[in-house]
């Protein structure tokens, strides 16, 4: 099961209280389903929960039977409107007529409450709608057929306090959202807030993951400097008499050799009476220079 199947399957188990909302939910899924026109509605689905949902909204909102339901070998299921009277009462719930439609647009005045408008856009996700698996993405999707009525989507969403993106792809248009707290609030609002819930616990693992990754890599850089450190010492202090050193740069010396793996501030810890870091370093860099000047010839 996928991400946006989950989504619609909470989405499904709760059907809307209001008749306002059950014709807005409709209209939402009437402009992003398949076929919407004077001769035809087709709504094609392969989720069982919204193949059961999507009777019971049209008969509760326009007292209306499916002419046809088909269930390939696909298991896609089509829901098929072709009767003229059937067409026109549906058409007529939205302020238009039919013959008279050149191109759909969104009647507000059919979605004036907040709640409608939620159903609404509930309606256009359930038919039009994906959502990427969290893990891995995020990106949430609304697709129509029909310029205007993405647009308008758009356009509602501002008005709601969103801030979508919008584009158009294989004769489609497109209104999506890829940030994870946008996502976020819109599944809560169209009635999916455990998925939401999901999300928020995905994008919290994916940061702690990422945290967890950077300080692996710091610390991994951090050793790494501590050998090549370690290692460039324990080279000059190789090439030097460590009995002919002054007492400290000798005690220094014999210090690394019997601890080449310690850092800095764990060496200096070590040493009797005790030091700082910057102090243990300078004697340190003391012993390179010695070390280096033996190598070029200098002593």
């Amino acid at each position: 099961m996928s991400f946006s199947g989950d989504v619609k399957n909470e989405i499904c188990r709760h059907f809307p209280p209001k008749a306002c909302d059950v014709q807005a939910e409709c209209y939402g899924i009437l402009l992003y389903c398949n076929t919407f026109s004077g001769g035809e509605a087709r709504i094609i689905t392969e989720n069982t929960r919204l193949a059961e949902r999507i009777p019971a909204l049209f008969r509760s909102a326009f007292g209306a039977e499916f002419d046809d339901v088909r269930t390939p070998e696909s298991g896609k299921r089509s829901f098929i409107i072709t009767d003229t009277a059937k067409l026109e009462a549906i058409f007529g719930a939205y302020g238009f007529v039919p013959g008279e439609t050149v191109s759909h647009h969104i009647n507000l005045g059919v979605l004036e409450e907040d709640c409608c408008r939620a159903a609404f856009l509930r309606g256009a996700f359930l038919a039009g709608g994906s959502v990427t698996d969290p893990a891995k993405n995020y990106h949430l999707e609304l697709v129509t057929p029909h310029f205007n009525v993405s647009r308008e989507t758009r356009s509602l969403l501002l008005e709601m306090e969103f801030e979508p993106k919008s584009g158009s792809r294989a004769g489609n248009y497109i209104t999506y959202f890829k940030q994870s707290a946008a996502i976020e609030d819109f599944l809560t609002l169209i009635g999916a807030p455990g998925c939401a819930m999901e999300l928020m616990g995905a994008k919290i693992e994916k940061d702690v993951r990422n945290r967890v990754n950077r300080r692996v890599n710091c610390d991994t850089a951090n050793v790494s400097k501590t050998v090549d450190a370690s290692a460039g010492q324990l080279e000059a202090i190789a090439r030097l008499d460590i009995d002919a050193l002054p007492e400290r740069l000798r005690a220094t010396a014999k210090l690394r050799l019997e601890n080449p793996e310690l850092n800095l501030a764990e060496l200096a810890a070590l040493v009797d009476p005790p030091m700082t870091k910057s102090g243990l370093n300078h004697r340190l860099r003391k012993l390179r220079e010695l070390g280096d000047a033996g190598r070029d010839g200098g002593i």
